[in-house]
Order: C-alpha cells, then structure tokens, then sequence
C-alpha cells in the first residue's frame, strides 16, 4: 500500500462518502455468538454494533487499509469498553485469518475500490464456513470506467471510480465459488463523470456440498 493511498483514505476519515450505498449490517442476520468481518470497516461503527449483536459468544474483526481509520476505530471501542472486537490494518486483498472461520460478512461501499477484485472475493470465500454468508452494499458501473477517474481523488471520495459493470462484478463472485447469490436492492442508476452507476446490496452463501 503506497503512503499516497494511505493519506488519501485515513483523510476519509473525517468525511463521508458520497452514494447511497450501505445497509449490509442490517440486512445480514447475524446473530449471537456469530464470528463476523467488517471489511473496509472504516471508523468502527458498524464493526462495534455486530460486537453488540453477537455478544461475548461472538466475535468481529473490523478490517481496513488505513491507518487513519484504524486508529479512530480502536479509540472509539476502547472508549466504548467493547472486548469482543479487533480492528486490523490490512490490504483488503488479503484477509489474514484462517480458512472457514467466519459466519458472517459485511461490507459497505469499500470492494470497489480493491484493483484485484477476484482476489478479496477469493478470499471472502475462502475464509467463509460451509454456510457462511456475505453482505454486501457496493457500485457498479453502466460500463467500463473512464481511466480518467481512476485516480481522480474526487471519483475516489464518491466511491465509483473502481466500480466494474455488473455482469463483471457477478462473474467475479462466481469464479470466487459463489453460486447461491441473492440481490437485495438495487438503485436506479445515477450519473457520474461520463457513466452511470448504481448502488446494490448482494447477499451470497458458502455452500455446504461437494466438500469445498
């Protein structure tokens, strides 16, 4: 991670991001003694509130590349006095922990912005049980986004400029080994830069055969 993209999303902190993309916490059924992923967990709130939800059986990794962002988290959970949370600096790409341990995972308007989407969505399968699910609320885009926005810290700010087509974004989760897949809610698609982009939430399941 170059210290130019860590500034860029530890000053992220302190603002917000601009699409109506969220609600995966609230639409992912976790529940008591659940082990759970925020990934791209950002200042730690929804990390904090599945450490709520969970209770002490549980547990909740809250996971993000800033450090910005992970330091503003862990002072709000010591301030909080919650235990049963860990929040860790890491390339998204790469999720360390063990294979098959985790029950749930969360996620909101942040696996846009991972370059190697087949590899975090590899690894979201990877750390899932059999039976495991995934939430996620992200963008995509109408078509291929304009190089032009790629590193343009504005389209960065908004959450779109790492955004693929839709048909790329589900072919990406089926390589991955993701077949039981369910779109929540999608939005109408909305203008932005020189394409359109929509926000959804899209649930998906480990599957419990074939002894993958």
């Amino acid at each position: 991670m170059s210290n130019e993209i860590n500034i860029r999303y530890s000053n992220l902190a302190e603002s917000s991001c601009c699409l109506s993309c969220g609600g995966a916490l609230d639409k992912s059924e976790a529940s008591r003694g659940d082990v759970c992923i925020d990934l791209g967990s950002g200042r730690g709130t929804d990390a904090l509130r599945l450490a709520e939800i969970v209770g002490e059986e549980g547990f909740v990794y809250g996971l993000d590349l800033s450090d910005g962002m992970i330091k503003k988290a862990m002072k709000t959970a010591e301030r909080m006095g919650v235990k049963n949370v860990q929040f860790i600096q890491t390339d998204l790409s790469e999720i360390p922990l063990e294979e098959k341990s985790i029950d749930i995972i969360i996620s909101n308007c942040v696996l846009n912005h991972v370059a190697n989407k087949q590899q975090i969505w590899n690894e979201i399968y990877r750390v899932l049980k059999k039976g495991g699910t995934f939430t996620v609320s992200d963008i995509f885009s109408s078509a291929p986004v304009p190089v032009e926005y790629a590193n343009d810290p504005a389209a960065v700010a908004e959450c779109w400029a790492g955004s693929v087509t839709k048909e790329v974004y589900l072919d990406t989760l089926a390589k991955a080994g993701f077949t039981e897949l369910t779109i929540i809610e999608e939005s109408e698609p909305y203008a932005k830069g020189k394409i359109d982009v929509s926000s959804f939430t899209i649930t998906g399941t480990r599957t419990r055969c074939c002894g993958v």
